[in-house]
């Protein structure tokens, strides 16, 4: 049986070419891959860096150092706490929190727990959990909170808080 020259190099040339398309594509699937491991934020360190965050914010809440405490608020930031209607934007929220500082009792400390973040490097969301405690260091009241922060000019800030205690004062 005689084999046609051209059929030859067509049945080559279709082999080659199935090989080459078979050899090439799961570089292309990994090279995708990897480029969506590169994309995910490091969630571990955003949640450190909003814990940081918190920190100073409560230092600041405890030494009552409005304007440092304002500081980690955006302008257009809104905040909703219990038993009053949403407060928008930093006048607001610095005219609530100096009359609630008012009727704090000298010598109570504030602390911020952040539990978990979700999001992304650039907006984030917070859960966490509040602890005040008396002179003596006695729990007072917990709460718990959802702060949404948004990363403007390199660093969050605060653009979304949700606050309430878990049990009023008696």
């Amino acid at each position: 049986m005689k084999t046609n020259p051209f059929t030859l190099i067509l049945a080559v040339l279709a082999i080659t070419s199935v090989c080459i398309t078979g050899c090439n594509a799961p570089a292309q699937k990994a090279e995708a891959t990897t480029e969506q491991v590169a994309d995910k934020p490091d969630m571990a360190t955003i949640k450190t860096e909003i814990q940081a965050i918190e920190t100073e914010w409560a230092s600041a809440t405890t030494a009552k150092d409005i304007d440092k405490v304002m500081a980690l608020y955006a302008d257009d930031a809104i905040e909703m706490n219990d038993d009053v209607p949403m407060l928008v934007g930093k006048a607001a929220i610095r005219q609530a929190m100096l009359k609630s500082w008012e009727a704090r009792k000298a010598g109570t400390t504030v602390s911020y727990e952040t539990m978990d973040v979700y999001g992304d490097s650039n907006l984030v969301t917070e859960v966490g959990k509040i602890t005040n405690k008396d002179k003596a260091g006695n729990v007072v009241n917990t709460g718990k909170y959802m702060g949404i922060f948004e990363k403007r000019d390199g660093k969050f800030i605060c653009i979304r808080d949700i606050n309430n205690e878990d049990q009023k004062d008696k």
